[in-house]
């Protein structure tokens, strides 16, 4: 690997010229073209569906996605990394109207398949040119049957541009806007928060202070974000007739509500064991209960600082105990320098993947500033762009994965370096400061994700009786942080229903139980890999590869011969994280 890494991402080599460039211009052009050929091909199809003219929208409909996927990543890249670039603002209009373009014409499609009778739609899914991507095609085509009649949902989709993702952009925009004076330096949100993970508890307070301080400042505006995101949904689903809210993500995430449930009832079940892990951190930190800006703070004061290219060298190491193509692909990522790290100004909070169909290439996004957690945020944000690596060689059209198997890639990445580094520890202290890391991980998982869920459903359920206010979504958000960690904690974040961005994304809502699904299976899979690591990167490849094509509670009976509606799986993966805790307690018990 190269002497010295590059933390900064290099764009040029997708579209020259950044947010002005003249080739992604050319390109958008192009895009436009596909989406016309897309509505000319569409039109025949739709009075009289035939076989020839179905393989040729297919073909057309890979083109619109490679172009589109292209076209929004770009423009992600952009607006992230400096949320000051007008141009790229003005770009992310044109991204959201080439998206709702294309979703018109795929549902257009997709009524077009539904009105295929049964017998002719057999046939033709038997058909050499359609097999690999009948579980696509079908899914459309059931879509479609649970919806409004089509003008309606083309309807819908026109209106969510200004009256939907609208308000998610306004979001963006209000946090875009915001900074924080930390020792007359103004610091970015994502800035302040990694001083969440100091190892002094007066920095931690302070830090958290300011946060509130900001949030709540806004937070009136947020509120009218949030409620509009909602009302919007629930119209929608209204004239759907669709009851329940978890219908929109259950179904994007190909899973039951069964799966969903069981999960949450053995989590709750056992949180009991890392109610201990909380009451000794206390302990160590001479306090009666930890605080919420303690959940993330060190164990110990001697925190050892890990530079960038140190944990790259860590991470391509440890991936490659599993699998030579996961090492191989962090290697390019690091060395082709698709990586945005640099701790600066001007960048939005968070971290996240982006993939580009086209070039099939991937730009990982975050702020790294020497610490073990951003060292496995940078694990995590590999094992996604890994995912995509391996999904570059199924067709286009079933690389459409959902969230919760796209954050099972994610946390076993995490999971790899950080066992590593557990077992390679060289003194208990070391040692005690990387499983507690593995900890907060799964306290995260299993109470912050948890408050999450069970704010968001509270929310939608008092929304369907009006605007809620402020006050009252402060109150909901506490309470859920309060049942989520067993009122364990002396002060709660009642304003991070405004303070966290997924909250306020518009591509599907409750964009949080997937987290702790990936999670989860990916321990099962972790389990599998301990046991037979010489054939783990060909099985691992192949379960990523059936991702896009097969329902979660499928992947799982096919791969692992597990069945996710029972509470043996996510027992069973569930008590590998109170081992890690009972290791916590030992090496505290002194």
């Amino acid at each position: 690997m190269k002497n010295k890494l590059s933390l900064k991402w290099d764009l040029e080599t997708i579209f020259s010229g950044g947010s002005q460039s003249v080739e992604l211009q050319d390109y958008i052009e192009e895009a436009e073209q596909w989406l016309a050929k897309f509505a000319e091909q569409l039109t025949p199809f739709s009075k009289q569906p035939q076989l020839d003219q179905l393989k040729q929208l297919v073909e057309t409909i890979r083109q619109v996605d490679i172009h589109n996927g292209e076209i929004s990543a770009f423009v992600s890249c952009l607006t992230a990394q400096d949320v000051n670039d007008k141009y790229a603002k003005q770009l992310v209009g044109t991204r959201n109207q080439l998206g709702a373009s294309s979703e018109k014409l795929i549902t257009q499609f997709s009524f077009a398949l539904s009105r295929v009778n049964d017998q002719t739609w057999q046939t033709w899914l038997a058909d050499e040119g359609l097999k690999s991507i009948s579980f696509v095609l079908n899914e459309l085509r059931d879509e479609a049957r649970e919806k409004l009649p089509e003008e309606q949902e083309q309807l819908i989709t026109d209106l969510e541009i200004d009256g939907y993702h609208g308000w998610g952009e306004m979001y963006d925009t209000i946090v875009g806007s915001m900074s924080v004076d930390w020792e007359g330096e103004q610091l970015s949100i994502g800035q302040l928060e990694n001083k969440l993970n100091h190892s002094d508890r007066n920095v931690r307070k302070l830090a958290f202070g300011k946060l509130e301080q900001v949030w709540n400042e806004k937070a009136d505006l947020f509120t009218d974000t949030l409620n509009h995101l909602a009302g919007f949904r629930l119209q929608t689903y209204k004239h759907r007739n669709w009851d329940e809210v978890l219908q929109e993500p259950l179904t994007y995430n190909r899973m039951t509500n069964k799966t969903l449930t069981t999960m949450w009832d053995t989590i709750t079940k056992n949180k009991p064991a890392f109610y201990q892990y909380l009451a000794r951190k206390a302990e160590q930190f001479n306090v009666d209960q930890l605080a919420w800006y303690d959940l993330e703070a060190p164990i110990s004061k001697d925190t050892k600082e890990i530079t960038y290219d140190e944990a790259a060298e860590i991470i391509v190491k440890q991936f490659s105990q599993f699998s030579d193509r996961m090492a191989e692909y962090a290697m390019l990522a690091f060395e082709k320098s698709w990586i945005e790290a640099e701790d600066r100004p001007g960048k939005r909070p968070g971290g996240f993947c982006t993939s580009f169909s086209k070039s099939k290439q991937s730009r990982i996004f975050m702020t790294y500033s020497n610490t073990a957690s951003n060292m496995a945020t940078l694990a995590h944000e590999l094992g996604h762009g890994y995912h995509q690596y391996v999904m570059d060689e199924v067709d286009q059209l079933n690389q459409s994965y959902a969230m919760n198997v796209a954050e099972t890639a994610s946390t076993l990445a995490e999971m790899i370096v950080a066992d590593a580094m557990v077992e390679e520890a060289e003194t208990d202290a070391e040692r005690l400061v990387l499983v507690e890391d593995k900890i907060q991980r799964s306290v995260a998982f299993f109470m912050n994700i948890h408050a999450r869920f069970l704010f968001e459903t509270r929310f939608y359920q008092a929304r369907k009786s009006g605007f809620v206010s402020t006050e009252q979504l402060n109150q909901l958000m506490e309470d859920a942080q309060k049942e989520a960690y067993g009122e364990q904690l002396s002060e709660y974040h009642p304003v991070f229903w405004a303070a966290k961005l997924h909250f306020h994304i518009t591509g599907v809502p409750f964009y949080n139980f997937p987290y702790t699904f990936g999670y989860l299976f990916s321990l099962g899979i972790y389990a599998y890999a301990k046991t037979d690591k010489e054939n783990f990167a060909s099985f691992y490849d192949a379960l990523l590869q059936d991702t896009g094509r097969m329902t979660v509670e499928e992947l799982a009976k096919k791969h692992l011969n597990v069945d996710l509606e029972q509470a043996d799986f996510w027992q069973n993966a569930i008590d590998l994280c109170i081992e890690d805790v009972e290791q916590f307690l030992a090496l505290t018990d002194k």
